[in-house]
């Protein structure tokens, strides 16, 4: 009777199982929908953050008889940011500042300004007796050109014989007063302009760790403040016993 009257009323009955096949299929594309917008903002944040985190939790990692204090933002590795043992820890530090990555610092850390900002910094335990500037007298001297060019705020540099194993490199020396003598390493020519941080030195910090900071060839006229500054920072990172 119910069926007729709707037949002949002009409408047709739908069936109750089909109209709830049909609300679950919205009800489904309204849930992907939901997904696919907080996916897409998750995934755009990780993909502008391009292997960075802006988290500044510190991070303790035990390197031998060392501990390092970090900031998870300013530790390179992904797989690096965690408490625990490590062989090394490899950071990277904006100049001069020296902080690790967050949206401030984000141009900098893309090197997309057009200037060189970062230092890279490794932390390892030694495997020579001497640092860089130990090394310079017993090693860098017999392998150095001399007289060697002069460099800014009294460096000198000296290109490295044909026999030495250093092609394409300068060794940047600077007397100190009272202290062993600013010895850093540099790429030179092409190479040098293709870096980012084309120079680098190692000095003993802590307990038995050895450490090596990257630059960028133009800081080598701040060398006094640079040198200061980052041994002051890897040193204050360090639980020191």
């Amino acid at each position: 009777m119910k069926q007729e009257a709707a037949e002949s009323s002009g409408f047709e009955i739908v069936d109750s199982a089909l109209m709830m096949k049909v609300f679950c299929g919205f009800a489904v594309l309204a849930a992907l929908s939901l997904a696919i917008s907080f996916g897409g903002r998750w995934f755009g944040h990780t993909i502008a953050m391009a292997g960075y985190t802006d988290d500044t939790t510190t991070r303790e990692v035990v390197i031998g008889n060392d501990v390092v204090a970090a900031p998870a933002n300013t530790i390179r590795f992904e797989k690096a940011r965690r408490d625990g043992v490590a062989g090394r820890l490899d950071l990277y530090l904006r100049w001069p500042e020296l902080d690790g990555y967050s949206e401030a610092a984000r141009l900098a850390f893309n090197n997309l300004d057009g200037n060189k900002h970062i230092i890279f910094m490794s932390l390892e335990p030694r495997v020579m007796t001497r640092d860089m500037s130990g090394r310079l007298a017993p090693i860098y001297n017999a392998l150095t050109v001399k007289p060697g060019v002069p460099g800014p705020e009294g460096m000198t540099l000296f290109g490295f014989s044909e026999t030495s194993g250093y092609l394409n490199e300068v060794l940047a020396v600077a007397a100190r007063s009272g202290e062993p003598a600013f010895v850093a390493r540099c790429l030179n020519g092409t190479e040098a302009d293709e870096s980012l941080a084309p120079c680098e030195r190692d000095v003993f910090v802590g307990n038995g760790l050895s450490m090596t900071y990257r630059f960028p060839r133009e800081l080598l006229g701040d060398w006094r403040a640079l040198d200061a500054a980052v041994v002051a920072k890897a040193n204050a990172m360090l639980h020191v016993e």
